[in-house]
């Protein structure tokens, strides 16, 4: 249930920070976080879990953080070419996933620290993006630093997945093979 109004605070969270609501967009992009962490923690404290809750909740989490960053960059508070990284990134893992079940490769199924790294530094980011509108703080120098901050971190943690994909790929292409027994041993 968090999950699916993380997934409707998506479109609203992009609408008010589309129409000007600065501080309402903070208040909802922060309540949809908390109650990021408060899911989880649900899940782990009690056991509830479900696997549509499993696919839903990084679904969710990912359209809320691309909803925001689109509509900063809509009003100019974030760089297109932070935008695209991101946008890569997230459609390179996606098709990563669909080739691996597709093609059954060997791939280790829970994300990497990188990707999780990676996702703390853009929802640090969107938060700082809005926060300077909110107060109306314009800090060209800080969110310079921010973008180049977050476009690295995204571009390593794609970097690390195109590699784990790559390695399961070339396992799969070249499974290590025993060599053959001796028909008359010694």
């Amino acid at each position: 249930m968090l999950s699916a109004l993380r997934l409707l605070a998506a479109p609203l969270a992009a609408w008010l920070i589309l129409n000007d609501h600065d501080t309402a967009a903070l208040v909802v992009f922060a309540f949809a976080g908390a109650s990021d962490g408060l899911d989880g923690y649900v899940a782990r404290r009690w056991g509830f879990t479900s696997r549509f809750g499993a696919w839903l909740d990084p679904v969710a989490d990912k359209l809320l953080m691309l909803f925001c960053l689109t509509a900063l960059y809509g009003v100019g508070a974030t760089p297109v070419w932070l935008l695209a990284l991101v946008v890569a990134r997230d459609a390179a893992i996606a098709t990563g996933w669909l080739l691996i079940n597709y093609l059954s490769l060997p791939q280790r199924s829970e994300p990497l620290l990188i990707g999780k790294i990676s996702t703390v530094v853009q929802v640090l980011y969107i938060l700082s993006m809005l926060l300077l509108l909110a107060l109306d703080i314009e800090a060209p120098g800080l969110a310079g630093a921010a973008a180049w901050i977050t476009g690295l971190v995204t571009v390593m943690s794609g970097a690390a997945y195109a590699g784990g994909f790559l390695r399961g790929a070339l396992m799969q292409k070249n499974p290590v093979q025993k060599p053959p027994a001796e028909k008359n041993p010694p």
